[in-house]
């Protein structure tokens, strides 16, 4: 069936938009423009500021696609945030990837969506975004600071094989001068790797690969929308082999699920063989939002673990101090064992410091998912030089083993 003929509803009329901008900072919270009320999911988002028309298509059975035109693209991290980064890009919001983990699910109630079901199957996209970008980096005031890609939902989901956005973001960022990197579970990347080479040659490029266990058959029942663990292992080597450098990060290791010593061998083997240039790794963080609908999940699918969950992470988001240091401690073990010692890149927690550690010395469970691996964004000296203008074309990092 032809694509246009799926068209749920059309555009608003005027005056029924929400206000605030698909555009907004949707990494963190709600703006202050943002008081409005979208209407049910059911009713197909009318109210959405921007929505060209909603689709569903037997290509994409059980996902309704939402497409805005966005009045910007650019979203600015919170000032303080100590992220290596001061821009990030979300060409959707939503994600068909269906990862039950995914930290991302409450940023979709701030368009009156659930956190559960909606966030998997009511996709918004961006489909101006290409267009709008290079307007935003064409003003004198663009300082071509690092711009991050899929730091809140995958750029690279199932959508993006049908949309084609990111050609046109990574050729406007490269054009423009923009370091910038890509994190993503989606091997439609691949489709992309000439043009990252192309872009690699004008500025610096990071790209991160999101892989934290190699069963496949643990994959498809906690992230049924992803490639597989095969696949992505090959995409790490597919990279390498095209001259980038691709960092993993493997998170989160599931308690009772993929942290014990065969699992955690397998995963770390299987990254050295592929040839990644970094991994980092760390447990299971519910966020609120994340936390209910993952539990649904394990009390339905593991009603074993179900209690066993409910001590371990108490009424917070983190897993218990004696569970971390002890995963800790199993993960430094297996990296070294495969010649990933050291190898992590970069934390936004503690950049003066050690980054496994606060000031007082003990094990801070924030920075166990601040680390950022070796090859996933640009190192400090390349965006240095890129502010300055005198990039050149880096090497690839050498693999770390």
């Amino acid at each position: 069936m032809r694509w246009d003929a799926q068209a749920l509803k059309p555009a608003p009329e005027a005056g029924a938009a929400r206000s605030g901008s698909p555009g907004a900072a949707e990494d963190t919270a709600p703006s202050a423009g943002d008081g409005s009320r979208a209407a049910p999911a059911t009713d197909a988002l009318l109210p959405l500021i921007g929505l060209v028309r909603s689709v569903s298509t037997p290509e994409f059975a059980g996902v309704t696609f939402h497409e805005v035109t966005a009045k910007s693209v650019l979203n600015k991290v919170v000032a303080g945030s100590r992220m290596p980064f001061e821009w990030t890009i979300n060409p959707y919001r939503g994600c068909s990837h269906a990862c039950v983990y995914c930290f991302a699910r409450k940023s979709h109630t701030y368009l009156d969506f659930d956190a559960g079901l909606d966030f998997d199957s009511q996709v918004v996209v961006k489909i101006n975004a290409a267009e709008v970008l290079r307007r935003e980096l064409a003003k004198p005031s663009w300082g071509r600071q690092h711009v991050a890609l899929g730091t809140n939902t995958d750029p690279y989901q199932r959508a993006e094989g049908r949309y084609r956005l990111m050609p046109g973001i990574i050729g406007a960022l490269a054009d423009s001068g923009t370091p910038l990197s890509i994190l993503t579970k989606g091997t439609l990347l691949a489709r992309d790797i000439p043009l990252l080479k192309h872009a690699a040659a004008q500025v610096p490029v990071g790209v991160g690969i999101s892989l934290a266990m190699t069963d496949e058959r643990l994959s498809e029942a906690v992230e049924p929308g992803t490639p597989g663990p095969r696949a992505r292992l090959k995409l790490v080597t597919r990279l390498r082999e095209a001259g980038l450098p691709c960092g993993v990060m493997a998170m989160p290791i599931l308690p009772w699920l993929s942290d014990s010593d065969e699992a955690l061998d397998s995963l770390f083997g299987s990254l050295a063989a592929a040839g990644a240039t970094g991994v980092t790794a760390s447990a299971l963080y519910l966020k609120p939002g994340t936390r209910e609908w993952f539990m649904q999940w394990i009390a339905r699918e593991h009603p074993r673990l179900a209690g066993k969950y409910r001590r371990l992470y108490g009424t917070g988001s983190y897993a218990s101090k004696e569970y971390r240091d002890w995963l800790s401690g199993r993960i430094r073990h297996f990296k070294a064992l495969h010649g990933f010692s050291g190898s992590h890149g970069f934390s936004h927690r503690n950049v003066d410091g050690d980054p496994d550690s606060n000031a007082s010395g003990s094990i801070d469970p924030r920075d166990e998912e601040a680390q950022y691996p070796a090859g996933s964004i640009p190192g400090p000296a390349a965006l240095a030089g890129a502010r300055h203008g005198s990039h050149a074309a880096e090497a690839a990092q050498p693999t770390l083993f």
